[in-house]
């Protein structure tokens, strides 16, 4: 998801980027031939894809043929960014038909803080009606309350209720990082996203680390280890965003977002330090996949390559 825009992702980063962006599908053959022999990072049955990454092909075409393609790539999983395909809003219980249809298992949704606060029931009700044991936000902590220590201790007891809500309806509450969180509030010289992990229920609160994301805050707010991040707290982390850029001066705060496998993200060993666990689900996501200028080979071909890359990625 996007950092420059709202939760409603339907604007995405104009990446002016080169067409460097644009390689070639051996390209992510040679780098996913890494080790094809060793051991199995990425669990078959746990790799998904965040829609927004195909949002343009959701928007043209609906949700079933873009589940179709997607479970021929092999996906088994799907993350939601909304539920509006074509110009209308579709009914979950038509959308849960069609994943079933397709043999896609929905793992989550982003959903915005303030819809949260304003309309949790009707958000729970939309995420049982698709089976989701998952449902989250992607807005930040500060949303609501301020980028500061303060706002995001308000912001916790924010997240403990929706938690608690979730839990009563067996799902899941879980917030989606950019890069703001990982500042540093120079009022308090605490690093923020450390005040919302420490000031949230662990049994209620969980987190979506966009890896991207997260290395980006790095080269922003240096003074911490995204992997080692994890590793203090790997049970509160179930769900990745496995997002990839190179760090060139690009748009995304001196990144530009590229295909996973084609960046200068190392997932392999990430994925060897905070990965083989057993229940970390892995969704693949390139917020500008459907820019003409940033991906001309299109979104497919971003949920393509990017699944044959961690598909083939082993230790």
């Amino acid at each position: 998801m996007s950092e420059e825009h709202s939760l409603s992702r339907r604007g995405f980063i104009g990446a002016a980027a080169s067409a460097a962006a644009a390689l070639s599908l051996g390209a992510v053959w040679s780098k996913a031939a890494v080790a094809a022999t060793g051991e199995r990072l990425v669990p078959s049955g746990h790799l998904g894809i965040q829609l927004f990454t195909v949002r343009d092909k959701v928007a043209a075409l609906g949700f079933l043929p873009v589940f179709q393609e997607l479970a021929s790539i092999g996906y088994k999983e799907v993350e939601f960014a909304g539920y509006r395909a074509q110009g209308v809003d579709v009914p979950t219980t038509q959308i849960r038909q069609w994943l079933d249809q397709t043999g896609l298992n929905g793992i989550g949704t982003h959903i915005g803080y303030t819809q949260f606060l304003t309309n949790i029931n009707q958000v729970l009700d939309d995420a049982e009606n698709l089976g989701l044991p998952y449902v989250g936000t992607a807005s930040s902590p500060g949303e609501v309350h301020g980028e500061t220590t303060d706002g995001y201790k308000r912001a916790a007891e924010d997240f403990n209720n929706f938690g608690a809500a979730a839990a009563a309806r067996g799902m899941r509450f879980y917030q989606h990082n950019h890069s703001g969180e990982f500042a540093i509030d120079p009022t308090t010289g605490t690093r923020l996203y450390d005040t919302i992990l420490a000031e949230t229920d662990p049994s209620l609160v969980f987190f979506e680390l966009d890896i991207f994301w997260a290395y980006v805050g790095q080269s922003r707010f240096p003074g911490f280890d995204p992997i080692q991040l994890v590793a203090a707290q790997p049970h509160r982390f179930p769900l990745y965003h496995v997002k990839d850029g190179v760090m060139d001066g690009g748009p995304s705060f001196g990144w530009t977002m590229t295909d996973v496998g084609d960046g200068d993200i190392d997932f392999q060993t990430f994925f060897t330090v905070v990965g083989k666990k057993g229940y970390h689900h892995y969704i693949v996501e390139r917020d500008t996949a459907p820019d003409p200028v940033a991906n001309p080979a299109g979104s497919f071909s971003t949920a393509r390559r990017s699944y044959q890359y961690l598909d083939n990625l082993r230790a």
